[in-house]
């Protein structure tokens, strides 16, 4: 099955609600082991790659990550086009929610069309590495005035199996209350959208903004590799 089936086999009326209650879904086993394993594979060919950061050279965490360069790998690119049709709508009922009046375009040439009309130029999905005693830092990925409020990340390697730790954290911030902390274990091939910056919650007066971060625990054994798929371009 091509992947943009793949995409439209899953049951979006159970991810819309999934983003819309608690601001991320997780989707059991969209990408197949030879998909992950040749993602991780090509991990050492830096033609691939636009640029590498060192995680704790910048305060990010310990680990290192590295962004692709366009064009993207057939796959990646593929998910990206094949998902983000199915997002806009949530994205655009949450603008909805909140009473802006922003609203995103159907397709991801006309995200990254406005994108660009910002001079943000450069793509953003990128593959993670962390080994023992890595971790990221709780972060949101904006890279300028655009940007599409979800994104998505795929696990690699198989955590139980392939490392232990590294769970995926989510941090929830609501006005006036205590933070809290949603800890997620994926599973390798398993995709998790969640939101970039924040989500709508409904209160007793209607719907208010809860801002969301995100990061990775820390890797207690082993190596754990994840791809992102973030879908707005960087300055």
């Amino acid at each position: 099955m091509i992947i943009k089936e793949r995409i439209d086999s899953l049951n979006w009326a159970d991810i819309t609600s999934s983003m819309n209650k608690k601001g991320y879904a997780l989707v059991k086993n969209v990408l197949v082991t030879d998909e992950c394993d040749n993602l991780t594979a090509q991990y050492t060919d830096e033609q691939l790659y636009r640029k590498t950061i060192v995680m704790e050279h910048h305060q990010y965490g310990l680990g290192e990550y590295k962004y692709f360069k366009y064009p993207l790998p057939t796959l990646i690119q593929q998910l990206r086009e094949s998902v983000y049709p199915k997002l806009a709508p949530i994205a655009n009922g949450w603008m909805q929610f909140l009473g802006k009046e922003q609203r995103f375009p159907n397709t991801l040439e006309e995200l990254l069309q406005h994108c660009h009309e910002h001079e943000q130029l450069r793509p953003t999905p990128l593959i993670l590495q962390y080994t023992r005693g890595g971790y990221n830092a709780m972060h949101q990925d904006l890279y300028g005035e655009v940007f599409f409020p979800m994104q998505l990340v795929f696990i690699l390697d198989e955590p139980g199996q392939d490392y232990e730790g590294g769970e995926f954290i989510l941090m929830e911030q609501k006005p006036r209350a205590q933070s809290r902390a949603m800890v997620l274990k994926p599973a390798k091939g398993d995709m998790l959208l969640f939101t970039t910056s924040y989500r709508p919650a409904k209160g007793s007066t209607g719907y208010h903004r809860v801002n969301m971060k995100h990061g990775v625990g820390e890797i207690t054994s082993g190596k754990r590799r994840s791809m992102g798929v973030i879908f707005h371009d960087a300055k």
